[in-house]
C-alpha cells in the first residue's frame, strides 16, 4: 500500500489542478485518486472536470449518501415533503437540522453564484456522460447527527445545537480566498468544525468516523467490482487526510466497519427515568397538597396548567404559529400523563399545517428562505418546524417552572 502526491504538471489544463489537494493511494492493486474539494468553490468544480477529462477512471466515488444524491439530482424533491408524516414520525427536528446545515453553504452560494455541492454534481454528470459507475460513499447525514448527539456529553450536545443555530444566524460574508484556504485542511461542509476541533468525541462522531466510513465504502465497492483498477474519489478537503490514512491502515473488513458505523446507539434511559421520576414526584406532591388542603391542591393544579400550558403556547407564538396552534399547545401541554410519547409540539405543529397549508411556492423557496434567519418565520414549511421546536422548548421550561413551584409548596 502506498501513498503519494499526484503530479499536476499535465499541460492539458495547466491551471485547473494547480495547488489543488490531490493524493494518489494504491491498495489491493487498485489506485485511488483522492481530490479534496470545497463545496462552494469554482476551483473545485474545475479540478473535478479536469481530472475526469485528463485521466481514465473505472469508477467515480463522491461524498454523498443516497438521500443527498437524490436531493442533488431532483430539484423538486422538497415539493414531495409530507409535513404531516414528518411530524407524526418525530422527524421535524432532523429536517430542521438538515435545513440549518444547508443555510451557511446556501448563503455562500448566493454570494458567489455557485450551487452547494456543484463539484459533486459535476463529478456525477461527467461520470454518467462517460458511462462510468458512480459510487455513493458517505454515511447518511441523519445517522451521523444521531450518532454525534448520542455519543457525546451534555456540553457537546449544546455545541451541536449551537452550531446549527450559528449556521442560521450568521450573516458574515467570507471572501473566496478564505474559502480556498479552508480547502487545505479545514472542513467546510459542516457548521460544527469550530466546536468539533475543540471536542475529541464530537470530532470523532462528525468527521473522523466519516473518514473511516468512506474508506471502507471505497474498499467495499472495489471488492464488488473486480474490473475496477482506478477510482477517482471526490471528498471534502477536511476528509482528505483522514480518508487517505484509513485507506492505508484499515485491517477489518469493509462490512464490519460499515455496520459498526451505521449503528445508532440507543438513547440514554436516564433522561426518561429522570422525567418520569420528576413527573411522579409532582403528582405525589399534588395529592399530598390536596390531602392537606383542597384549596392548596387546586392551586398546585392551576400552576401546572397555567405554567406548562402557558410556556407551551408562548413557544408556539414565538415561532410565529397561528393563534389556534397556540391554543392546541396550551391544551395539550399540561396533559403529559395522558399523551405518553406524543409531545404537545406535535399537536401544535399539526394544527399549524392544517390551518396554514404550505403552498408550492413555500417548498420552491425553502432552501433560499432558510439561508436568512428571518426566512424561517416567513416560509410556511420552515415556520411549522419552528412551531414544533419552540413549543417543545416551551413545554420543557413550563414543566420545570411548574414542578419547582409545586414541590416548593410542600415545605
Amino acid at each position: 500500500m502506498t501513498s503519494s502526491e499526484i503530479p499536476t504538471g499535465d499541460t492539458a489544463l495547466p491551471d485547473a489542478l494547480d495547488g489543488q489537494p490531490i493524493k494518489r493511494i494504491t491498495r489491493d492493486g487498485i489506485e485511488y485518486v483522492l481530490l479534496g474539494t470545497a463545496h462552494v468553490s469554482r476551483a473545485s468544480v474545475a479540478a473535478v472536470e479536469a481530472l475526469i477529462e485528463r485521466e481514465h477512471f473505472d469508477a467515480v466515488a463522491v461524498e454523498l449518501d443516497p438521500n443527498r444524491y437524490t436531493a442533488l439530482r431532483d430539484p423538486d424533491l422538497l415539493r414531495k415533503l409530507d409535513l404531516f408524516q414528518v411530524i407524526r414520525q418525530g422527524k421535524a427536528g432532523l429536517v430542521a437540522a438538515n435545513l440549518a446545515l444547508s443555510a451557511y453553504q446556501r448563503r455562500l452560494a448566493e454570494q458567489y453564484g455557485i450551487e452547494p455541492g456543484a463539484e459533486l454534481k459535476a463529478a456525477v454528470d461527467r461520470a454518467e456522460a462517460r458511462d462510468i459507475p458512480v459510487w455513493l460513499i458517505d454515511r447518511d447525514i441523519g445517522t451521523t447527527l444521531k450518532r454525534a448527539y448520542r455519543n457525546v456529553g451534555f456540553w457537546d450536545r449544546l455545541s451541536i445545537i449551537g452550531g446549527l443555530g450559528a449556521s442560521v444566524l450568521t450573516s458574515e460574508k467570507i471572501g473566496e480566498e478564505e474559502i480556498e484556504k479552508l480547502k487545505r485542511g479545514d472542513m467546510l461542509e459542516s457548521a460544527f468544525s469550530e466546536f468539533a476541533r475543540e471536542s475529541e468525541p464530537l470530532y470523532r462522531s462528525l468527521i473522523a468516523e466519516r473518514d473511516t466510513y468512506m474508506a471502507a465504502r471505497l474498499r467495499e465497492e472495489s471488492a464488488a467490482a473486480p474490473e475496477v483498477r482506478r477510482v477517482l474519489a471526490v471528498v471534502g478537503a477536511g476528509h482528505l487526510q483522514g480518508t487517505e490514512k484509513e485507506l492505508l491502515a484499515q485491517l477489518a473488513t469493509p462490512l464490519e466497519l460499515r455496520t459498526a458505523l451505521e449503528n445508532v446507539p440507543p438513547a440514554s434511559i436516564w433522561p426518561k427515568v429522570f422525567t418520569i421520576g420528576a413527573l411522579l414526584a409532582v403528582g405525589v406532591a399534588v395529592i399530598v397538597l390536596f390531602q392537606r388542603n383542597a384549596a392548596t391542591g387546586f392551586v398546585a393544579l392551576r400552576d401546572w396548567v397555567l405554567f406548562v400550558g402557558g410556556f407551551s403556547a408562548l413557544g408556539t407564538i414565538i415561532a410565529g404559529g397561528h393563534p389556534l396552534s397556540a391554543v392546541a399547545a396550551f391544551i395539550t401541554g399540561p396533559l403529559k400523563p395522558f399523551r405518553p410519547g406524543v409531545p404537545a409540539s406535535a399537536f401544535a405543529a399539526g394544527v399549524e399545517v392544517w390551518l396554514r397549508k404550505p403552498q408550492v411556492a413555500d417548498f420552491d423557496t425553502l432552501r433560499h428562505d432558510v439561508s436568512e434567519w428571518t426566512g424561517w418565520w416567513k416560509n410556511r414549511v420552515a415556520r411549522t418546524l419552528l412551531v414544533f421546536l419552540f413549543t417543545t422548548l416551551g413545554t420543557l421550561v413550563g414543566e420545570w417552572v411548574a414542578g419547582f413551584r409545586i414541590l416548593k409548596s410542600l415545605f
